[in-house]
């Protein structure tokens, strides 16, 4: 799953993607090196602290709908066999993007933003994904300690699931949320918590491509915010902690660096099948 944000304030890649035109040829882009979803979002969930300062406002929905629509329409003509997945928390942005030809939708407040998504995603028969994550958007915390991290992510991941089953939802993935309010620790501990995830009986999808987290591990758990590598330097430790939640069992891998990912991916399967005796 390629990452695509077409905001002007993601911590990443925010402002690169804004021209519709630009956005469908990094979707290409990603395409080409092996993606099979692209992920679209419209509006930022950069949380608050030390990291990232105040975090992202909140935008209305029709200015997420004015970023990504065009986007969409531009994927779907151009990449006609690539998924497009959407991250959003609005059912009514759901609604046009799956109407205007998404095939997914990607929730990273797994419905307690916006409750009706569900029944949004349920009447266009699509999957939905759903992740955990502490507060709402706009005012999301970039730590929030957890007395059991993994007890926390499960129990959001089963209420989120029976609700949006009850409003006729049949596809689901789920994603622990690397980075959404977790210490550094508890983000490492998901991918191994990835096996627990499994037990849900759904696809896990595990998203750490640039995170903080990701970062602070490299440079050490206690080193200041100025030693971190930025962004675009935190590939190695993505990967590594990409590779043990693949181990444990996550199916889908979210990142911005889908071509390196992906190679990553084929050696690391080669490498097990060979351990296995397989083919």
């Amino acid at each position: 799953m390629g990452v695509l944000n077409v905001t002007p304030d993601s911590f990443s890649d925010g402002g690169q993607y804004l021209d519709p035109d630009v956005a469908a040829d990094r979707a290409e882009e990603m395409a080409e090196g092996g993606a099979v979803i692209i992920d679209i979002g419209g509006a930022s969930s950069r949380p608050r602290g030390n990291t990232y300062g105040k975090g992202a406002d909140l935008i209305s929905a029709d200015e997420e709908m004015r970023r990504i629509l065009p986007v969409i329409e531009r994927i779907v003509s151009r990449l006609p066999q690539t998924w497009i997945s959407i991250d959003t928390f609005r059912s009514d942005v759901a609604g046009q993007a799956l109407a205007a030809g998404a095939h997914m939708i990607n929730d990273i407040t797994a419905l307690r933003f916006d409750p009706d998504l569900a029944h949004v995603v349920a009447k266009a028969n699509a999957p939905l994904a759903v992740m955990h994550s502490v507060g709402l958007p706009g005012e999301m915390p970039h730590v929030a300690p957890s007395a059991n991290i993994m007890d926390d992510v499960l129990s959001d991941m089963k209420r989120a699931i029976a609700f949006a089953s009850d409003c006729g939802c049949s596809q689901f993935v789920v994603d622990p949320g690397f980075g959404f309010g977790k210490t550094v620790e508890d983000n490492l501990r998901l991918m191994y918590g990835v096996r627990e995830m499994l037990d849900l009986g759904v696809p896990v999808l595990i998203g750490v491509s640039r995170k903080s987290s990701i970062a602070q591990a490299a440079a050490g758990i206690d080193a200041p915010k100025e030693l971190l590598p930025p962004p675009d330097q935190r590939l190695p430790g993505s990967l590594a902690a990409t590779g043990i939640g693949v181990q444990a069992g996550a199916s889908i891998v979210r990142t911005h660096d889908v071509a390196a990912t992906r190679q990553f991916l084929r050696v690391l399967d080669a490498t097990i099948r060979v351990k296995d005796g397989q083919n």
